[in-house]
């Protein structure tokens, strides 16, 4: 899952997620409140249909209007109902703030923190620290 509203970001990110074969399916949404009703969906569903899987990997930005990717994350933490995390959470940003990069460290379901854009080094990176039993991504 993509969460970003920078529409240009969201389109490169996807074509190299697909060019890479990298996901049998991305989820685009362009706010951290559109991606909470998706996840409300997902886990009201069970966390299976093929209308709302959940996604093994999320990317998240952090700025953001309305929502920003910290406050995503509060709110996620208040939907979960306890259950455990089933989702590796990226932060995926412009910035350069050395207190963005320290916070996102503190939080215990962001497990990396990296620069915009998406390369294929990164998702390389990526699938064989989180994901080694696996060739592709379920979202």
């Amino acid at each position: 899952m993509l969460i970003d509203d920078d529409e240009p970001t969201n389109f490169l990110n996807s074509m190299i997620i697909e060019e890479g074969n990298y996901a049998d399916h991305i989820q685009i949404k362009d706010s951290g409140k559109k991606a909470l009703a998706y996840l409300a969906n997902s886990q009201s569903t069970g966390y299976c249909s093929k209308q709302y899987p959940w996604p093994d990997l999320i990317f998240l930005d952090i700025n953001m209007p309305a929502m920003n990717g910290w406050e995503f994350l509060e709110k996620l933490k208040e939907q979960r109902n306890e259950q455990e995390e089933r989702e590796v959470i990226i932060m995926l940003t412009t910035s350069l703030n050395p207190d963005d990069k320290n916070r996102a460290d503190a939080i215990k379901n962001v497990v990396d923190f990296k620069h915009k854009t998406l390369t294929e080094e990164i998702l390389n990176e990526i699938l064989a620290t989180y994901f080694m039993d696996q060739k592709t991504l379920a979202n």
